[in-house]
């Protein structure tokens, strides 16, 4: 089967004390190749759990992950990861971060050099590849994490709030930069965010995940991230069902928060 099978997924961690956390219970999805999906929730909800298992770092206690036909049973470079922070080489400079990948599987010099080039290229970086990362700006360093990524050619990348740290100009840029990315590689992308106003602009289909144990409340097909490519961001938020979804989607999650702090009082 092509694309991405998540199949009735669990997890259970045991603790020390004999206790356990349900982060995770019968999630099951079908990501088609290339669709863009966020996915929001309170937080506790099981989000980076879920990408993680799909990432290969956590093994699920039940179910499965399927990859075009594969079984998912560890990390590979099939799956790029995009971390909140750029968890980039700070002993290399832009290139050398960028050209790890293709170097680890052997890709020649001449090879390797053309899709550094035109990774950074296409990210804006190309006139700071000799730059040392400590040198570059928060919003360059997730640049340098996204090129990274891509070159390994990954078949899905994830991110787990890649732009959460950054401030707000930077993030829209990015934002842009993201769907700029999707469109033209043809990726899967899946995103995780405490944004509701960067979900709905990243993903054509949006997961809303239940408290704990993480279930998926809700989803749906939104327009806004095909509008955005190489579109004026602040401009798609002006369009036509963006508000109104943007206040459903607070409203839900914010009733949720209330639903856990009323548990954590009740157990007080």
């Amino acid at each position: 089967m092509e694309g991405l099978l998540i199949d009735d997924v669990s997890m259970r961690f045991e603790l020390p004390n004999g206790s356990h956390v349900q982060a995770l219970q019968n999630v099951s999805l079908n990501i088609a190749n290339g669709e863009l999906m966020s996915v929001l929730g309170p937080s506790g909800c099981g989000k980076t759990t879920f990408l993680n298992i799909v990432a290969g770092f956590l093994a699920p206690t039940a179910g499965n992950v399927e990859l075009n036909g594969s079984a998912v049973s560890g990390p590979g470079s099939e799956r790029g990861m995009v971390f909140q922070q750029g968890a980039l080489f700070e002993w290399m400079n832009v290139r050398d971060n960028v050209a790890f990948g293709p170097n680890m599987k052997g890709m020649s010099k001449s090879e390797s050099s053309g899709v550094v080039d035109h990774l950074l290229e296409t990210v804006g970086l190309q006139d700071f590849k000799d730059k040392a990362v400590y040198e570059l700006s928060g919003g360059m360093q997730q640049r340098v994490a996204l090129a990274r990524c891509l070159a390994n050619d990954p078949d899905v990348i994830l991110m787990d709030e890649p732009l959460g740290a950054l401030d707000a100009l930077t993030r829209e840029k990015m934002q842009g930069l993201v769907l700029k990315l999707w469109k033209e590689t043809g990726k899967t992308i899946i995103l995780i965010t405490h944004s509701v106003e960067e979900a709905l602009l990243l993903g054509e289909r949006l997961l809303v995940m239940a408290p704990r144990p993480g279930r998926i409340h809700k989803e749906y097909r939104l327009p806004f991230a095909d509008m955005g490519v190489g579109a004026d961001l602040r401009e798609v938020k002006k369009k036509e069902g963006y508000a109104e979804t943007r206040e459903e989607i607070l409203t839900m999650i914010w009733d949720m928060e209330e639903e856990i702090m009323g548990r954590a009082e009740a157990a007080q």
